[in-house]
């Protein structure tokens, strides 16, 4: 499910900048990222299952391996968690209002730390 009108889409940042702010937030940038791409995860246990509030982002300068690029942001989207397959981004898939809730407030709060570093977008 895409969250949508989150300001933070299309929001351009140096790498450095970003894990530094994800990560205050609790968004993980781990193992899901190549030269050109990074994904940041929030992860959420629930007793209706594992959840990701997830940003993806992409090199629009520079490599993400060496830690010098520059990223540009994309919808965040927020995905449920099948073992052994993988996470589910479906409009089907039932997400509950307080998870969608905490994602939005973190999304906000997200966008106010990146506003700070008076960031372009595109």
């Amino acid at each position: 499910m895409y969250i949508e009108n989150t300001g933070i889409e299309n929001i351009v940042s140096d790498l450095f900048i970003l894990d530094e702010i994800m990560l205050q937030h609790d968004l993980i940038r781990g193992g899901q990222w190549d030269y050109e791409r990074v994904t940041y995860d929030k992860k959420y246990t629930l007793k209706e299952g594992t959840f990701y509030l997830r940003v993806f982002g992409f090199a629009t300068e520079g490599d993400v391996d060496a830690r010098d690029a520059i990223i540009q942001l994309k919808k965040p989207v927020i995905g449920k968690h099948y073992y052994p397959f993988g996470v589910e981004y479906g409009e089907d898939e039932h997400f509950p209002k307080s998870l969608i809730k905490d994602c939005e407030t973190t999304l906000k709060k997200v966008l106010v730390a990146l506003e700070k570093h008076n960031l372009k977008t595109v």
